[in-house]
């Protein structure tokens, strides 16, 4: 007797072995999603920043430029968001009316609309006193952009107008 070819255990039959092909548009889709969170992410975490531009420093050489003090008003921040103003600069044996406002929309933007629309070139001169925070000086320097101030400055604090405050109530 004879075997049959092909029966035995290791028959050579021919396996057809299915190519899988898989579904490649949730992997795009996701993809597409992660690129579009990291871009939002990246641009919402940006700072926003006010940009100060600061005078160059003169050399000794140079003349001193002045500016008139009928156009000068002078701001001193105080404690607890207060803002104390007075018109032109401090001059010797002066004692000029001191008012106060605050840096609410009706405060200080109001105060300095009507001062530039009277005076037309307005200089404001910002002075920080030792109770005034970072907050302060941001929101007075917000408060330039806002009502589109191009002449301030950030200027230092005398003793004289200290003096003057503290008499008035700083």
């Amino acid at each position: 007797m004879t075997t049959p070819p092909n029966t035995g255990p290791r028959s050579a039959r021919r396996t057809f072995r299915r190519i899988l092909h898989p579904d490649m548009a949730p992997m795009v889709g996701l993809g597409f999603l992660l690129v579009t969170f990291f871009l939002l992410a990246a641009e919402f975490s940006k700072p926003t920043v006010l940009q100060l531009s600061m005078p160059v420093k003169p050399s000794p050489n140079d003349e001193a430029v002045g500016c008139k003090l009928i156009d000068a008003m002078t701001l001193v921040l105080g404690k607890h968001g207060k803002v104390w103003y007075y018109p032109g600069v401090l001059a010797a044996g002066e004692t000029p009316e001191i008012c106060i406002t605050d840096f609410t929309s009706t405060g200080l933007r109001q105060v300095l609309l009507k001062q530039k629309r009277e005076s037309g070139e307005l200089i404001v001169l910002i002075k920080p006193s030792d109770n005034a925070k970072y907050g302060d000086i941001v929101n007075a320097l917000d408060e330039m952009s806002i009502t589109d101030q191009y002449q301030f400055a950030l200027v230092d604090i005398t003793q004289r107008e200290e003096k003057l405050l503290r008499k008035n109530g700083l």
